[in-house]
């Protein structure tokens, strides 16, 4: 099986260090991939599930554009809809009506929205949420799980990381995953200064292993926050909509107060939603978050034509089987190299690690041999499954991922 090169890449990302801090930034930084000079760093085109890089090479995606790809690159729907619109109006000195439908629709099928408000990013809505949770109950302190993450404001990141100072965390408490007794003593220990407790629907870090909710988690969770008046914020910004059709917590059976959406919401075009319930509808109007291109017409229709999209292939059930079917193929092919791959998480967005080596080199190492044979595997991260893979994406994935744990006993 012929294995990629890529002079090209290698030499724009010279031209990038010396223009563009770092090269490449934020998650798409090489850095984190570890076997560097596997991977390609610049792609020329996208459809359906591959993309191809500067260099000619074609990868099967399994990041998918590190989440907002759900429905294929270069979807028809999604891309006609942007672009009508774009030809009509799109970022304007008043709003555009998409967004009035764009919220009915996020109300008519998210059971715990009663509105929705619209920024870009993830962060701009978790952020927004944590705000609102606020002035809500005139409170400060915010909790969160150890090792999650909920985007690139300071509070929100780790501490150490560069140019984050102690004070951004001073009002943060972190707390272990699936841990609801340590919960249940931080509300004890802080009573009435909790203004809001944010989690993702289930725990996937990463560089680790993804972990669901324990059997009762949430309900417990649920009826605590509720008896103290603390705010139940959902970062659904990874999994929204790839678990359940209404929001991630209706596959786990809980309700917050806040759901945060963003990636697969519009299929790759630069959109993210906040919805409420209709007790802090008042208090929302009255805190005041905006940014330049925030009420973008042109994204806010791909967005409604997504959710139109996913509805009609019925997008979790795909998901999942396709998820399975991938996962159940990789394990056995490791297993019959003599390799164990672990899985973990939801079928759709699984994290994999090989265990027989610690250090996660081995790991590296394998996600890196199947990415130059055109199966594009990042190893730090949970990978993303779309509706536009199909069979003959998964045979050939198998194919090459067979071929790789071959090269990885030859190597030894």
């Amino acid at each position: 099986m012929h294995t990629f090169d890529y002079p090209q890449s290698r030499m724009l990302f010279d031209r990038a260090c010396e223009v563009i801090p770092g090269g490449i930034y934020g998650h798409f930084s090489p850095a984190p991939l570890g076997q560097t000079a596997a991977f390609p760093f610049f792609a020329a085109r996208a459809e359906g599930a591959r993309f191809q890089d500067v260099d000619g090479n074609e990868f099967i995606d399994y990041m998918c554009a590190y989440g907002p790809m759900i429905l294929g690159y270069a979807h028809r729907a999604v891309d006609d809809a942007f672009r009508n619109q774009l030809a009509l109006a799109d970022t304007v000195s008043i709003a555009s009506p998409r967004m009035v439908e764009l919220a009915e629709l996020l109300v008519e099928r998210v059971a715990a929205a009663d509105w929705a408000f619209f920024a870009k990013n993830g962060a701009d809505v978790t952020a927004y949420a944590v705000t609102i949770a606020r002035a809500a109950t005139g409170r400060r302190k915010i909790v969160a799980i150890r090792g999650g993450y909920h985007g690139t404001h300071p509070w929100m990141q780790a501490p150490g990381h560069h140019g984050i100072a102690e004070d951004d965390h001073r009002h943060c408490i972190r707390i272990p995953w699936n841990d609801f007794a340590a919960l249940e003593h931080v509300v004890a220990e802080h009573e009435g200064d909790i203004a809001g407790f944010i989690a993702t629907p289930y725990h996937h870090p990463t560089f680790g292993d993804s972990v669901l909710p324990a059997e009762g988690y949430w309900q417990n969770v649920e009826a605590l926050l509720r008896k103290h008046g603390i705010v139940f914020i959902l970062d659904d910004v990874r999994c929204g909509f790839r678990l359940h059709r209404g929001g991630s917590n209706e596959r786990y059976g809980f309700h917050p107060d806040l759901i945060c959406f963003c990636k697969a919401l519009a299929n790759g075009y630069p959109i993210a939603a906040l919805v409420g319930t209709d007790a802090l509808r008042t208090v929302t109007a009255s805190v005041f978050h905006t940014g330049s291109y925030w009420f973008s017409a042109a994204p806010m229709a791909a967005a409604i034509a997504t959710l139109q999209e996913l509805d009609h292939v019925d997008a979790p059930r795909l998901l999942e089987i396709y998820g399975r079917k991938l996962n159940d193929g990789l394990i056995r092919i490791a297993k019959s190299h003599g390799f164990t791959l672990r899985v973990t998480g939801e079928p759709c967005m699984a994290y994999y690690r090989i265990t027989d080596d610690e250090s996660q080199m081995l790991h590296q190492r394998w996600c890196a041999e199947c990415t130059r044979r055109g199966a594009y595997f990042a190893p730090h991260h949970n990978w993303f499954v779309s509706t536009a893979h199909s069979d003959a994406d998964l045979q050939r994935t198998w194919d090459i991922a067979d071929e790789a744990f071959r090269a990885l006993k030859t190597a030894a």
